[in-house]
């Protein structure tokens, strides 16, 4: 079986997360597979939960990214979506960036996109509705009991969260690792392979 193209639904705030972005974009492109970005908002999928005090600034403006994110989508514009998650995980992750609007402004200063547009998109609640169809949908590839990131063959109808990497891998490490997911495709009786994490999140070198 070839893959060709996968989905990423995915919350930047996340820095595992963050990490496979890195390494699946590398991969990617080694392995001539092209992304489809989506949304995986932590806030929406943690709605009902408690979520520390420590978290919830984070999730506020993750949630306000992904509504920029949706607009995008539903305009086509699939690479803006990804110089949006890059920019926005460079600054949160490496720069220690505090979440709020000012962020957001800055990652669409820094990808090219209209601020018009963006403060346009941060504020209309109206966007909370694709992101919850999108929290939905990579659920009824993935889950249940699964978060972000979830990489998903949709024609497939079925998806992965993870791979979680730290730092994540380059070069022929991360082709090595593409063929190990892209090979957990071909079989649909397969669903779960874990090692436990031991030590903090380890990023790679900052974009």
């Amino acid at each position: 079986m070839t893959i060709d193209s996968v989905s990423f639904f995915a919350d930047p705030c996340c820095p595992w997360t963050w990490n496979t972005s890195r390494w699946l974009v590398e991969a990617a492109a080694l392995a001539n597979v092209s992304i489809t970005w989506r949304t995986l908002s932590l806030a929406e999928l943690n709605k009902d939960r408690e979520v520390s005090e420590h978290f919830r600034p984070k999730l506020a403006c993750s949630r306000r990214m992904a509504r920029v994110l949706e607009a995008l989508r539903a305009e086509g514009r699939n690479d803006d979506m990804q110089a949006m998650f890059t920019a926005y995980g460079t600054r949160v992750h490496h720069d220690d960036h505090d979440p709020g609007d000012e962020l957001i402004v800055a990652c669409a200063t820094a990808s090219g996109i209209d601020l018009e547009f963006t403060s346009t998109a941060v504020n209309d609640e109206s966007w909370d509705v694709a992101i919850a169809q999108s929290v939905t949908e990579a659920m009824e590839l993935a889950g249940p009991d699964v978060g972000s990131p979830i990489i998903a063959v949709p024609t497939l109808g079925r998806g992965y969260f993870g791979p979680i990497v730290s730092p994540p891998p380059t070069g022929a490490e991360a082709l090595a690792l593409w063929n190990v997911l892209a090979a957990s495709f071909e079989l649909p009786t397969f669903f779960e392979l874990k090692r436990g994490r031991r030590d903090a999140v380890a990023f790679g070198p900052r974009p």
